[in-house]
């Protein structure tokens, strides 16, 4: 296998982007056999198990994606060209973890490499092993792998829905254990400065720090709302709605923590499902002009040099690279230590 620092070397081209990474052309024929995951299991939902996460994550990330997972994963197709070139530039044989692997688009991207995932969200994962892929449902902040268990790990746009520093950096800390010595780690984050300045108008900005029942056994008030879908029209809309007034505004130039809404067409609605309930208990609500369920998902956005401060508070690696992207701060680690 090649050192860390020719791997680094190839990695560069993540800033620029001028040169073409080339595969080597070999049958899978050719590698060991992993051991099996039985990827036809029926995954369910592992929140009742996730006992230490915060209210406002589990609900306003955990159970969100689970209603929303056939319709996000089907907008979710396009790779990011600076995560693919990152695991283009990965040695043949090497062994990726794709932490919050959402609809798994990444997983066997590079084709000479092996590719395990795991998401929180069962439905996400279900949609995975459909397809045949390694995965499993599991928390980011507890990794179920073995200490330098893989090659590699990526972890794209998970991060920002960590609602503490602390859980940020026991994100990163997982990340960096699985990983073998000299092994790299990709991280992406939402950036506070977006290129289009206009979206965060769209967005609902939170107070700036928690209050108690935040971080405790409650979370954000939510009004409640009757819930029918009676007379519904069909729409492919998928636009940010209206700005909530339910919820504290922390000043705009400050703030990092958001609500970003997302917009489930009536027709992709299950009558009598999870929307129904959402929508009941105030978790979602309903916008007839657009004919969606509008769900609310958290983010904390990271200002621009957040995520590199957060990564050095983790022992254990060094940042080989960092970059911003589309809108992303995005990092590279390396493993220092076994």
């Amino acid at each position: 296998m090649i050192s860390a620092l020719r791997r680094f070397r190839r990695l560069r081209g993540l800033c620029t982007m001028t040169e073409q990474v080339s595969k080597d052309s070999i049958s899978h024929e050719d590698f060991p056999v992993l051991p099996q995951i039985a990827t036809k299991t029926r995954y369910k939902s592992s929140l009742s198990k996730v006992q230490a996460t915060p209210e406002i994550e589990k609900k306003y990330v955990h159970s969100v994606y689970d209603a929303i997972a056939p319709h996000f994963s089907s907008t979710r197709y396009a790779k990011w060209p600076k995560v693919q070139t990152f695991l283009n530039a990965l040695p043949t044989g090497s062994l990726i973890i794709d932490a919050g692997c959402g609809n798994g688009k990444y997983l066997g991207l590079n084709p000479n490499c092996y590719f395990i995932g795991c998401d929180i969200s069962a439905p996400l994962i279900n949609i995975c092993a459909d397809k045949g892929q390694e995965v499993l449902v599991a928390d980011a902040v507890n990794l179920p792998y073995r200490t330098s268990y893989s090659d590699a790990a990526i972890s794209i746009a998970v991060l920002h829905h960590l609602s503490t520093a602390s859980r940020r950096k026991e994100a990163v800390a997982e990340l960096i254990r699985v990983v073998k010595k000299g092994g790299l780690v990709l991280i992406t984050v939402w950036a506070r400065e977006q290129e289009d300045k206009s979206l965060i108008t769209k967005w609902t900005p939170l107070s700036s720090k928690y209050s108690e029942e935040w971080i405790g056994s409650g979370s954000p008030k939510t009004r409640r709302s009757s819930f029918s879908l009676e007379s519904i029209q069909e729409t492919e809309e998928n636009v940010p709605g209206e700005v909530l007034k339910d919820f504290p505004f922390a000043d705009e130039k400050v703030t990092q923590e958001y609500f970003v809404p997302w917009h489930l067409p009536y027709h992709r609605v299950e009558v009598g499902g999870a929307s129904a309930s959402a929508v009941e208990d105030g978790l979602a609500r309903k916008d007839d002009k657009k004919g969606a369920v509008v769900y609310d998902r958290y983010y904390h956005v990271f200002s621009e040099g957040e995520l590199e401060r957060l990564v050095s508070g983790v022992d254990g690696a060094v940042v080989v690279d960092k970059f911003y992207d589309k809108s992303n701060w995005c990092i590279i680690l390396e493993k220092t230590s076994s």
